[in-house]
């Protein structure tokens, strides 16, 4: 028996003996190098919580190997970053795991039925990159404005002619139209936060015709919500933030990108199967728009042979939305509120219930 006095009792003391006394669960966090690839992030409050083990690496395709890392820890919690886990290795976990943490907000990467078949909760951080996602959104937009990325490949070919004759149409972000797909959610409202301080129009699809009458741009008359095709087709920049589910795969091909301007530019910057890229391609090639912004791919990265990689009026990058420092520490942080909740029997943010 342990007894804790304190004559001077004040909230961090009760804090500590509170620690002291919660119990540290085995975790192991599985492809760790995924999110802290750097080595600039502080897992300290997590070690304390439970008795953590890191894999330094980006991931793990072989489901042997995933199981018998879980296996051999004892882990109760395991945690993934955006790492594909079979159900042949979650099939072969032992009767230790409890908890699966998504440390992210897309879940896709988990039996999660499966799970909850073998009584495993899976967890995950609904919005912890809303700022860093929307601003992505943004940066594509300003730089497809001053054809950057354009000017920048003339550079690096040793293509001085902008400096002579420009080459390339540029315009002002102010007037123009951004049609967000799956745009009433918290993402699509961020990018329409900063879009409206450009002085851009926002157009947001909707099968219910209209935004809730608890929406922050509710009844804004700068933000319209008007049906897909229409947006499509009547936008300088359409941007996806959707989630990824049946629903939604591949809902974006070629009949939906015919429908845009030629003048137009895609970005995604949500999940890259919303998208069919075989016909995203296809239509790129014949240059049915201006261009496109990818920073997720169908496959991440894209297949070595993937002619997605030729094409010079598709611009990838390698789904850094989530990547900056902040957003990344804050990920940690709400990975571990998550685990301090289910470690204290209040847990939260169940995908699987």
């Amino acid at each position: 028996i342990i007894v804790l006095l304190f004559a001077s009792p004040s909230i961090s003391m009760a804090a500590t003996a509170t620690r002291f006394l919660m119990r540290r669960p085995t975790a192991i966090f599985l492809n760790s190098a995924r999110l802290d690839y750097d080595k600039a992030l502080n897992f300290s409050r997590l070690s304390e919580l439970t008795d953590l083990s890191i894999n330094n690496v980006d991931s793990i395709s072989d489901a042997d190997e995933i199981a018998e890392l879980v296996n051999s820890s004892k882990a109760e919690i395991v945690i993934t970053k955006e790492m594909n886990v079979p159900s042949a290795a979650l099939e072969k976990f032992g009767p230790s795991v409890k908890l699966m943490c998504e440390a992210g907000t897309g879940y896709n990467n988990i039996p999660i039925a499966q799970a909850r078949s073998r009584g495993i909760d899976v967890v995950n951080i609904p919005t912890y990159s809303t700022e860093g996602v929307a601003h992505m959104v943004i940066t594509y937009i300003m730089n497809f404005s001053a054809a950057i990325f354009q000017q920048a490949k003339m550079l690096h070919d040793g293509n001085h002619q902008n400096f002579n004759v420009f080459q390339h149409p540029i315009y002002e972000i102010s007037g123009k139209k951004i049609g967000l797909i799956g745009g009433s959610g918290t993402i699509g409202t961020a990018v329409t936060d900063v879009a409206i301080a450009l002085g851009m129009d926002v157009l947001i699809s909707s099968r219910s015709g209209r935004l809730p009458s608890t929406h922050k741009y509710h009844d804004n008359p700068r933000v319209k919500v008007v049906p897909l095709d229409n947006l499509l087709s009547t936008s300088d920049f359409v941007s996806i933030n959707c989630p990824l589910n049946d629903e939604t795969r591949h809902s974006i091909g070629s009949r939906e990108i015919r429908l845009m301007k030629p003048t137009s530019f895609l970005i995604n910057t949500a999940r890259g199967a919303i998208i069919n890229e075989s016909e995203l391609i296809q239509c790129m090639k014949e240059n049915v728009i201006a261009g496109a912004g990818l920073d997720v791919q169908e496959v991440e990265p894209p297949h070595p042979d993937s002619d997605i990689w030729k094409l010079d009026n598709v611009f990838l990058t390698p789904h850094i939305g989530w990547r900056r420092l902040e957003t990344r520490q804050r990920l940690v942080d709400m990975t571990t509120d998550n685990i301090e909740c289910y470690i204290n029997g209040s847990i939260q943010n169940v995908v699987n219930a």
